[in-house]
């Protein structure tokens, strides 16, 4: 949950690097979720923090274009 909070924290920033920094660790933090969910049969859980990762994904995209 740290990592989640951290990244949503580095997303804010107005630094590009922070920026991405906060999107490995929201990638991260959904990997460790997935394996929370594994742990604790939480289907739900799972669906979401794949959910969460397209979207996150879709806006790291639309971040460079130009």
């Amino acid at each position: 949950m740290l990592i989640t909070v951290l990244a949503a924290w580095l997303i804010g920033s107005q630094r590009p690097t922070r920026r991405m920094t906060g999107f490995v660790y929201f990638s991260v933090s959904n990997v460790l979720w997935v394996i929370w969910g594994v742990y604790a049969d939480a289907y739900a859980l799972i669906v979401l923090q794949i959910c969460l990762f397209l979207m996150n994904l879709r806006r790291f995209k639309k971040n460079f274009k130009v």
